[in-house]
């Protein structure tokens, strides 16, 4: 603002022309620097890409149905093959995540088996131990013994390794035998790891190899906001079947603690009135 009032200043009406070239030539830059620099930004953003990954968050919610109920078509598309959930009955499923029992039984509960059957896996598990080394954990309760926040960051660092029998790795799981069996909608990606000194015993040097930030191999068929949301319906699924009645529990407990401070409340009223006499 004072350059152009300088300007008018010193050069009167005439520098109009000027003044409004400039404007117009500042006005049709501006865009392509905008561009320039959300180009900048998406190339940082994607170079450092995982460097975070220990801060991941699977902010699930158990009360969201629809994520359960898509979470359960995942686990059972995806998981189920390899993985069972020897507590939780396809019956009781259908139940809680209001699916219509004859929906249950087309599309949910395998041709052989029951309603009332507990969800298994077709996978033997002499052939599991041949294939992986060893048979794949029930995963009832694996959300209570690890976590959500665990299960998001595994299921979400899985990286290219050719060392690996399956071609694949994992930063939260080292050395994991589970393959990357979500990879087609991932896509592929390579862990970037670094060089860095450290201090070892007794004050030596040493050099670890430390992550960095994973790279891009090749494309899913879902982006990385569909990918995560993917992710986040199989983990608040399992949350969901280590303890199928933690929303009930959750919303009985409010009325609980209501009722045990008027219950209080009257005790103490009660106390006052038998010992208003004694002292």
């Amino acid at each position: 603002m004072r350059m152009l009032e300088s300007t008018f200043v010193r050069r009167g009406p005439g520098a109009l022309p000027g003044v409004l070239l400039g404007l117009v030539l500042t006005l049709s830059l501006a865009p392509r620097a905008v561009l320039a620099q959300e180009a900048t930004n998406t190339q940082g953003a994607a170079q450092s890409f995982g460097a975070d990954w220990e801060s991941w968050r699977a902010d699930n919610s158990v009360a969201d149905l629809a994520s359960l109920q898509r979470g359960a078509r995942a686990f059972l598309s995806y998981c189920n093959g390899c993985h069972s959930l020897k507590y939780m009955r396809y019956s009781r499923l259908g139940t809680d995540l209001e699916i219509p029992p004859e929906m249950v039984t087309k599309y949910l509960v395998p041709a052989g088996h029951k309603a009332s059957d507990y969800i298994g896996t077709p996978m033997p598990p002499a052939d599991a131990e041949a294939w992986f080394g060893k048979a794949p954990p029930d995963l009832s309760d694996i959300a209570r013994a690890r976590g959500t926040d665990y299960l998001y960051r595994y299921l979400t660092t899985f990286y290219v390794d050719s060392s690996r029998p399956t071609g694949a790795n994992n930063l939260a799981l080292p050395a994991t035998a589970m393959p990357a069996v979500l990879s087609e909608r991932e896509g592929l990606k390579r862990a970037v790891f670094k060089n860095v000194e450290v201090h070892g015993e007794g004050g030596a040097v040493e050099t670890q190899s430390v992550f960095d930030h994973f790279e891009p191999v090749a494309a899913g068929n879902m982006s990385r906001e569909q990918y995560d949301g993917l992710v986040r319906d199989i983990v608040n699924f399992l949350d969901y079947v280590g303890e199928p009645a933690q929303v009930h529990r959750r919303a009985l407990g409010v009325w609980v603690v209501l009722f045990l401070l008027v219950f209080t409340w009257l005790a103490y009223l009660l106390k006052k009135e038998y010992w208003k006499d004694v002292h």
